[in-house]
């Protein structure tokens, strides 16, 4: 194969950090290279380099690319080039439909105007290239996110792209979605394309990588070829040591039950007369760690923010307990005062304020918490997040860093500090390892574990069936707003599970008959 890019030692400093240590990367010609490791390793770092988001003389180390010297001082001088990057926070604009973000800044124009009619044929031809059935004047935002990512693909093919990288295009997508986007790429792969995909999600790459670079804190570790790819390789390589346990050894050990919902049921906040949450019953033992389980789009995150007051309006029904007492849940604060915490599954819209230093974003669900007097003390606030840095070791060279230049990994323990300060009882994790590697999720379900053994509750939400199977004492099933089934630990499995989410799809599509 022709060798179509080098990154040749490459470093890159940000004030306090080394991000990139002297990394090299190679790239063939027509292949898909994946490139993994933690957070924080430096894997977008680097492709942002190579895209020009970071320019030429903001690093050092050379790049060749088809035999030439690259030296990007924009992204668009990467575009005129044929290398398009599809970051993880999709650059589209929702309120334009899929024409109007497939050509912006590259109109289809005649004479300085522009043609909606060339550029609704050639949207056409691109979204037929993506396998992608939908009217060029859609309205982006009210398409999913896996329609949204076929659309950022085919914005790429629009600029004639030569060199395509996807930065954990998965990470927000239900398997089926998934699946047709790894199809996608191995298509583009035929027509020539090459490729460069960061993901953490392990079965994904080896099902499409030609190649594997493994990079750790900074440094590239091994680059390796179809045939030495593994699992067990790629985690010691990513993580520097084997994991032979993916999940903390844990005697569970229940007790009284401490929290129960009964009979809830909710409408949709937004959506006048569309009911959410239909008679739902679960309870949680002190000491216990419990999951729902269920396709996307079935209520499970629908449910938890009832539960935390976040949409609570008219038309509830039903209790929430703690040690046997109804509490009141009609809003956040109430949630919060009754032993509630719930950690969303949208980290950086919803779960922190990104511009903001760490110890603020800690600090910002209990100010009570670092208050004398009333009066907020800096002091006891930088203490409390100073406590939770090693605690739960989040990577920082201190706590006065803005977390949005904190990895995945590090954002999602910041969360979690946040509500572990507000010292619930129960603690509701919606997708808590969403896009972050192996090692953080390691040391996530260890912070589960710690909190099971401390007599508490974890009611976790996921989407990754092996991370329910390996971290929960029980399982609820959630279809169409319900709960269809309840597992123990013993008896849960994959198949199980889809066999109670098929059955009661089988026994609503008799109804409808």
């Amino acid at each position: 194969m022709t060798t179509l890019l080098e990154m040749r030692e490459i470093t890159k400093v940000f004030p306090g950090v080394k991000a990139l240590d002297r990394v090299s990367l190679t790239v063939e010609a027509g292949e898909i290279h994946a490139i993994c490791g933690e957070n924080g390793a430096g894997k977008s770092t680097l492709m942002k380099v190579l895209s020009g988001v970071y320019p030429h003389g903001s690093y050092d180390g050379e790049i060749v690319y088809a035999g030439a010297p690259l030296r990007n001082r924009h992204i668009r001088d990467s575009e005129t080039k044929g290398i398009i990057i599809i970051h993880q926070e999709l650059a589209l604009i929702p309120l334009l439909s899929i024409a109007e973000n497939l050509f912006m800044g590259n109109e289809v124009a005649s004479k300085g105007v522009i043609s909606w009619p060339q550029a609704f044929k050639k949207t056409e031809d691109l979204l037929r290239q993506v396998g992608l059935k939908e009217p060029p004047g859609t309205v982006v935002g009210k398409l999913g996110v896996g329609k949204q990512q076929l659309i950022e693909i085919a914005k790429a093919l629009s600029k004639n792209v030569r060199l395509l990288i996807l930065d954990e295009p998965t990470a927000a997508l239900q398997e089926a979605d998934a699946d047709r986007l790894l199809d996608l790429m191995l298509e583009l792969k035929s027509r020539g394309v090459t490729q460069i995909i960061i993901s953490h999600k392990l079965n994904e790459i080896s099902r499409v990588a030609d190649r594997i670079t493994v990079i750790r804190d900074g440094t590239s570790v091994s680059t390796l070829s179809k045939s030495e790819i593994s699992e067990d390789r790629i985690i010691r390589d990513m993580v520097g040591r084997d994991m032979a346990h993916r999940y903390p050894e844990r005697t569970p050990n229940p007790g009284e039950v401490l929290f129960e919902v009964v009979n809830w049921s909710c409408m949709h906040p937004e959506q006048a007369g569309r009911q959410m949450i239909k008679g739902v019953s679960l309870n949680v033992r002190k000491g216990e760690i419990v999951g729902i389980a269920g396709l996307m789009g079935t209520g499970r995150t629908e449910l938890a923010m009832s539960i935390f007051g976040r949409s609570y309006g008219k038309g509830h029904q039903g209790e929430v307990r703690m040690h046997g007492r109804t509490v009141d849940v009609s809003s956040v604060p109430k949630a919060i005062q009754a032993g509630i915490s719930y950690v969303t599954e949208d980290r950086k819209a919803l779960g922190l304020i990104l511009d903001e230093p760490i110890l603020k974003n800690i600090s910002l669900a209990n100010l009570f918490g670092i208050a004398k007097n009333s009066i907020l003390d800096k002091r006891r606030e930088t203490q409390v997040a100073e406590g939770y840095r090693k605690q739960l070791a989040i990577r920082t060279p201190g706590v006065q860093q803005k977390v949005v230049n904190l990895s995945g990994g590090n954002q999602q323990k910041v969360v979690l500090s946040k509500w572990l300060f507000t010292e619930p009882e129960l603690l509701i994790l919606d997708e808590p390892t969403r896009g972050i590697d192996v090692g953080a999720k390691f040391e996530i379900y260890t912070i589960m574990k710690d909190l099971a053994e401390q007599g508490r509750g974890v009611l976790m939400i996921s989407s990754e069936m092996p991370e329910l199977l390996g971290m929960c004492d029980r399982i609820y099933v959630m279809n169409e707003g319900r709960i269809v089934g309840e597992l123990a630990r013993g008896e849960a499995s994959q198949e199980r599970i889809m066999a109670l989410i098929v059955k009661d799809v089988g026994k609503d599509a008799g109804k409808v008959a």
